[in-house]
């Protein structure tokens, strides 16, 4: 949400930052920093998901009724994002959907994020969806196109903008190249989770590579992971690393292994194949890329298909071109353009623009960067 807070305040439109503590430390991607920021101070840790959504639900209407919003903006699937638009939807407010239309259509696994995803699309007033594919999702449940914004996902802008920063990669060690790891959802929690870290375990004793796993915040899956995974030969174990630290860490390696969404939108971008911890997924543009492959959590399977990259160069070079299914880096400055287009219909009379802005990214439709931007 960092560069959407950025295309609003470009466009002179006033905004506040409610930051609800699922993740610390978020406040100082805000660059430069937001001056409107509040953060809940909310620990949530060592709750049931539906306390916690209740708990935030209720912090934040508060929130919202203390300083009225014409608008209210969400992002993704998490708990925090249910909270927010049915808070938001409790006192009356419009939302707008940063994200919308990503569909697993698998409701059968543990995790939250399908059910979430539904929910806030139905509440929300404003459906700013990442591809074409998400917009058909949406209007399939009946949302009209009056509603619904193909606009890129604005974590392409942010990690476009990152990698920018962080100027020139060091030489890949060629003797044992860098396999990145991450795995955290709930559907993977438990005999799922001990079956990634077998596979990790045997990968680094019969291939040559070195693997970074970098630690989740959460305790309990912090716990789990270090129990399988300490003192392994050629597994590093890492504390957990901030955004600019991961963007390092995957422009780095030469392969990742994540149950990530998120990086599965980031990896395409950057060139970086991607093994899927999964069996399904919401993101089926990258597959159709070739950037990314499901390989579900059987630790047989994962060995094999690692394996079978380091055997099949073809595949390999493949699933490294950079691909940008998910938007050009300019999603932020269309989901600023069409909010202040909505704001102006909404009160008539307004300019729907700051004087000299020509409105161009509103009308964009998402490209691929320039070579130079990758």
């Amino acid at each position: 949400m960092a560069p959407v807070a950025a295309a609003l305040r470009a466009r002179g439109l006033d905004h506040r930052l409610v930051l609800t503590g699922q993740h610390g430390g978020l406040r100082r991607y805000f660059d430069p920093p937001e001056a409107d920021v509040h953060e809940l101070g909310f620990d949530p840790s060592d709750r049931t998901q539906r306390e916690l959504r209740r708990a935030l639900r209720a912090l934040l209407s508060t929130q919202f009724r203390r300083r009225r919003a014409d608008l209210v903006l969400v992002q993704g699937d998490t708990t925090s994002a249910l909270a927010g638009a049915c808070a938001a939807r409790d006192c009356g407010i419009p939302v707008g959907h940063v994200e919308a239309g990503l569909r697993s259509f698998d409701l059968s696994q543990p995790c939250p994020e399908e059910a979430h995803r539904i929910v806030i699309d139905a509440i929300a007033d404003l459906l700013f969806a990442p591809t074409a594919t998400a917009a058909a999702n949406l209007r399939r449940e009946g949302r009209a196109d009056r509603h619904i914004r193909v606009t890129g996902n604005t974590g392409i802008d942010a990690l476009l903008q990152m990698r920018a920063r962080l100027g020139p990669l060091p030489p890949r060690d060629a003797e044992r190249p860098l396999i990145l790891a991450t795995c955290h959802r709930r559907e993977n929690q438990g005999a799922r989770l001990r079956e990634v870290c077998h596979a990790l375990r045997r990968m680094a004793c019969e291939l040559p590579v070195r693997i970074v796993v970098p630690l989740h915040p959460n305790r309990h899956l912090r716990r789990a992971v270090e129990e399988e995974l300490r003192g392994a030969v050629n597994v590093e174990l890492t504390e957990p690393v901030g955004y600019g630290e991961m963007v390092r860490l995957m422009d780095e390696s030469w392969l990742i292994l994540s149950d990530s969404g998120g990086l599965q939108e980031e990896a395409p971008a950057l060139g970086r194949p991607l093994l899927v911890l999964r069996d399904v997924t919401e993101r089926p543009e990258a597959l159709a890329t070739g950037n990314i492959e499901l390989v579900g959590t059987d630790s047989a399977r994962i060995v094999a298909a690692v394996a079978g990259l380091f055997a099949d160069g073809p595949k390999y070079a493949r699933m490294s071109r950079p691909a940008f299914p998910f938007g050009d880096g300019h999603a932020a400055e269309r989901i600023a353009a069409a909010v202040e287009a909505w704001l102006a219909e909404r009160r008539p009379g307004r300019p729907s623009r700051p004087p000299g802005a020509t409105g161009r990214a509103a009308a964009r439709e998402p490209q691929a960067p320039p070579p130079a931007a990758r």
